[in-house]
């Protein structure tokens, strides 16, 4: 996906449709041989600056032992550099088992769960090319030159479609994976999955049961979370001074 893609036009199509085409999207946007800044120095560094800024601003949630796994899930496997492409290699294989088997509310949140893991690495490819024009001899990142970054790479209707992803994910998983009957699915599937090699799906599933089952409130979770990080997103497109008010330098 390029971060050209007309929002939400394939959210039109069949989910099967459109979880075959976020595949494809997916496969192409991760391969260096067809996107070439998957190769940028700054990539890795955009990712990993990403994922420590992230945990900064979850420090309230880590802190709280009911919402602590939650959190810890949405750092692991939902919104975190974490390289999700065995998880959808996965998807891709047992595609026609999983209509059969899954709700399809917890379908549509697996699709969006892609998709958010698509437009997030569409972003940090746009930032790393950003950064090899303006990064010079720097090899690290700090606040500052994050917020320059940010800011020249745009798309702040987009960043605000990521957002709402990241808010669709968690009240997705939340919902389908309370529905009667899942948790005794994945039980029973766990042995499957393992030998059908389709573990890394597997246990997004499971992670994603075991932390929202303690949650309790997760409307108010999720909520919390999105209202952060579209706070942020405003500050950093307004170019104030300490858009990340001091959680990271």
């Amino acid at each position: 996906m390029s971060p050209h893609t007309p929002q939400g036009s394939h959210r039109r199509r069949p989910l099967a449709q459109r979880l075959q085409w976020l595949l494809r999207e997916h496969h192409a946007l991760h391969d260096p041989a067809q996107e070439s800044r998957n190769r940028l120095r700054w990539l890795p560094e955009v990712r990993r600056w990403q994922a420590l800024r992230l945990e900064a601003s979850f420090d309230r949630f880590l802190s709280d032992p009911r919402r602590r796994p939650a959190a810890q899930f949405f750092l692991s496997d939902v919104y975190n550099d974490h390289d999700f492409s065995r998880r959808d290699a996965d998807i891709a294989k047992v595609l026609p088992m999983m209509q059969r088997l899954l709700p399809t509310g917890l379908l549509e949140t697996v699709a969006d769960a892609i998709e958010l893991g698509l437009l997030t690495h569409a972003f940090d490819l746009r930032m790393a090319g950003v950064l090899q024009e303006i990064g010079g001899q720097r090899r690290k990142l700090d606040a500052e030159l994050y917020a320059r970054a940010y800011r020249e790479a745009g798309l702040p209707r987009l960043r605000s479609h990521q957002i709402d992803l990241i808010a669709r994910v968690g009240l997705g998983l939340g919902s389908a994976l309370r529905l009667p009957g899942i948790s005794m699915l994945l039980k029973l599937s766990h042995g499957p999955a393992k030998a059908a090699g389709v573990s890394e799906l597997q246990g997004f599933l499971e992670r994603g049961f075991e932390a929202f089952s303690k949650l309790g409130d997760v409307r108010s979770f999720i909520a919390e979370i999105e209202e952060d990080e579209r706070a942020v997103s405003r500050r950093l497109f307004a170019g104030e001074p300490d858009p990340f008010r001091g959680q990271i330098a």
